[in-house]
């Protein structure tokens, strides 16, 4: 009986994890002005008849504070990672000096920082709808486990209730990635 109340908890809780993971996934991509290798992460570059993550066919790091370096694995790759870091939705431009891409970050303007934390705030929100969809599916599952008699209505509220903690819990962890992501960007 409570095996199926645990199952319930156990997908909720499994759910509302990836659905936090997935924005901290979407911070990442969200540039901060810092340089860290992480941000090229998504750039596609085509590989043999099909797109590939630029880490597959190169290797990047940090120079400095503003500076990525990307060194494609194979020479003539070269051009190629150059197009797709300049051609991705980044703005960044890189310099080709000879063996190594110099992908300098430019500075962020007052401007695009208060974009970028509206950006940030919509998906924080898009992911607290995600983590209360879930909880509405669990509650719904666990009404359902009631009225077929599986469990007693004693069982579903305690349920009920340990689904609405874990749904608090997950809910200020997104608001705490939000706040720290909010005082990333506007750091000068």
């Amino acid at each position: 009986m409570n095996e199926m109340i645990d199952m319930v908890n156990s997908d909720a809780k499994e759910r509302m994890q990836k659905s936090v993971a997935t924005l901290k996934a979407e911070y990442i991509k969200i540039r901060t002005g810092r340089a860290h290798t992480s941000l090229l992460e998504h750039v596609m570059v085509p590989y043999y008849g099909s797109d590939v993550p630029i880490t597959q066919v190169a290797n990047v790091s940090v120079i400095d504070t503003r500076t990525l370096g990307v060194v494609p694995f194979e020479k003539a790759m070269m051009s190629t990672v150059e197009k797709s870091i300049r051609n991705s939705d980044l703005g960044l431009n890189p310099t080709n000096i000879g063996t190594i891409l110099r992908v300098p970050l430019p500075p962020m303007t007052e401007e695009r920082r208060r974009d970028l934390v509206k950006v940030v705030r919509h998906e924080a929100e898009n992911a607290k709808v995600a983590v209360r969809n879930i909880r509405r599916d669990a509650n719904h599952d666990l009404k359902a486990l009631m009225k077929d008699g599986d469990i007693s209505k004693d069982d579903e509220h305690n349920a009920e209730e340990n689904i609405q903690k874990l749904t608090n819990e997950n809910i200020s962890n997104i608001d705490k990635i939000l706040a720290d992501k909010e005082n990333e960007l506007m750091e000068i």
